[in-house]
């Protein structure tokens, strides 16, 4: 072979080699551009009832496919989203809301007023958590604008507003929940129940571009989707307390103050009544305010924050606590068994000789219930019974299932776990009207003081009005439904949301998180970006 052959062909086989370099740089570069525009997210369980607004998807976070007219900011402060303006009358009864006319679904169809009509009408018919038995009238005023008239002033019904995203008149039908349309930031592309959720950044949305076009949420245990962000295939992943002290090679933990609150509900009333469907109200010993009280003084919220909860949480005293509604008056600053002991003491109860406080032949026991499966409740259920037992109460704990505590939360306590950005939850808890309704006052709490307090605040003109008669429900100086009142609670933590994050992912600032239902994370996801610090 020629010396100009021998030079030709190294010349082709560099050539080659380079071109198949440079093909593999530019697949790598694209795989990269992929991958900075996608975020996969393992941030809570798959919604039982899908993705309709109209039967209550959205109330604990954003709707993620669906805009609402108005919403809250990072102080919960109330303001616009779809609508570019809302009045309220003197006498608190009509609301007339303007939304905007630039706003289109996802599949290019305009948002009007008719749509707002539509969904508030579909609502109002859905018999679902979504109340609207005060509207005595929706109407549409013109192309956009809505007219909102009430029977009595609610002072709760701008939550109404803030919580449900708007639907589609025109493509709203009986598969709708498991194919939404809707204005909101995202378009569901495809869900394979059980498994994922895969979602593409709407082209029509009216807000700021997302950065990321393409979601993929997993639908895994606690356990799976630790192991799925150890093995680095999410992004974002939602973790327990328990799991909160592990270190995982490129994320970091990220902790979001919430109002998760976990609680005992104790029933209130003495034995001897049945709930229509049969079961037992009430217990003997829960039924006295002495023993509610001297609980919720004996309990060290500080210690179950830290040995149940990893630190990451706070200590809780009402189903409000730091929201702008909320009475910092019922902040019990310290563990005090001492003065336990003697408001038992005045009430009649002394131990006996196991050391358990007696009354006229009753002990201080009862079983303590959490549904079975949920590791914190379980763990905060076993803790207080420690806690309990050397100050002299007999407190067995026990797990039973959902459609167990159902029929027992009239006659036991419970370890249930409230949270909202909606006031008319301490309605729903406290109010007489409400007794023996779902899970809401199934201790059938009563006090014509806090009634009163509760119809002011829902019947109040305006959010400031409202929020001081929230407050003195709570705590007045001399009853209340809080632990310095009638104690129908002890309230003990606010949980901490966890996340493990993707280093150089920011998430923006997060607002106090309400319930862990619908994947609060998701609030402000329009904000969220990939940084300079990320790593390659």
């Amino acid at each position: 072979m020629s010396k100009r052959k021998i030079v030709f062909l190294v010349f082709m086989l560099a050539s080659i080699v380079m071109v198949g370099c440079s093909n593999s740089d530019n697949a790598k570069a694209n795989n990269e551009d992929e991958r900075d525009d996608q975020l996969v997210l393992a941030v809570g369980g798959e919604p039982d009832e899908g993705f309709d607004p109209t039967t209550g998807w959205g109330r604990y976070g954003s709707p993620l496919f669906q805009s609402t007219l108005l919403k809250r900011d990072n102080d919960l402060s109330i303001v616009e989203d779809l609508a570019k303006d809302y009045k309220v009358s003197d006498n608190g009864l009509v609301w007339t809301v303007t939304i905007r006319d630039d706003v289109q679904f996802s599949d290019g169809e305009p948002l009007t007023a008719e749509d707002v009509v539509f969904t508030f009408e579909t609502a109002a018919k859905s018999q679902s958590v979504i109340d609207l038995t005060n509207v005595e009238t929706i109407e549409q005023m013109d192309q956009y604008t809505v007219q909102f008239t009430l029977e009595q002033p609610q002072s709760t019904f701008v939550s109404l507003l803030v919580t449900t995203g708007i639907v589609p008149k025109h493509a709203y039908n009986d598969q709708y929940r498991e194919q939404p349309v809707g204005s909101g930031p995202y378009q569901l592309v495809q869900w394979d129940k059980g498994q994922q959720l895969m979602v593409e950044a709407n082209p029509y949305y009216y807000g700021d571009t997302p950065s990321f076009k393409r979601l993929t949420f997993l639908f895994l245990s606690e356990e799976s989707a630790l192991a799925a962000a150890q093995a680095g295939d999410v992004d974002v992943v939602s973790v327990p307390a328990t799991y909160a002290n592990q270190t995982i090679d490129g994320m970091d933990l990220a902790a979001v103050q919430s109002v998760d609150n976990r609680g005992i509900m104790f029933p209130y009333v003495q034995t001897g009544e049945e709930t229509e469907e049969g079961h037992p109200i009430g217990h003997d010993v829960t039924a006295d305010r002495a023993i509610r009280q001297a609980i919720n003084l004996a309990i060290d919220r500080e210690a179950l924050v830290e040995g149940v909860l990893e630190g990451h949480g706070t200590p809780a005293y009402t189903v409000a606590d730091g929201l702008p509604w909320w009475n910092a008056d019922t902040v019990i600053e310290d563990a005090d068994p001492e003065e336990a002991t003697a408001i038992l003491n005045e009430a009649g109860w002394f131990k006996g000789e196991q050391g358990i406080f007696e009354k006229d032949g009753l002990k201080a026991a009862f079983t303590l219930h959490y549904p079975t499966g949920d590791r914190i409740r379980q763990s905060l259920a076993m803790a207080v019974a420690s806690q309990l037992q050397p100050f002299g109460m007999d407190i067995r704990t026990e797990g039973k299932s959902w459609s167990e505590l159902e029929t027992l939360m009239y006659s036991n306590p419970v370890m249930m776990g409230w949270g909202s950005h909606d006031p008319i939850e301490i309605y729903n808890l406290f109010s007489s009207e409400t007794r023996g309704e779902g899970y809401y006052n199934a201790n059938y709490y009563s006090n014509e003081t806090v009634d009163h307090y509760l119809q002011q605040a829902m019947h109040a003109t305006s959010q400031e009005e409202a929020n001081q008669y929230w407050q003195q429900a709570q705590w007045d100086g001399e009853t209340g439904h809080s632990a310095k009142g009638d104690a129908p609670w002890a309230w003990l933590v606010n949980l901490d949301h966890l996340y493990y994050i993707r280093e150089g992912l920011n998430i923006g600032e997060q607002k106090v998180q309400p319930h862990g239902h619908g994947w609060p994370i998701t609030d402000f996801i329009t904000n969220w970006h990939w940084t300079d610090e990320r790593e390659d």
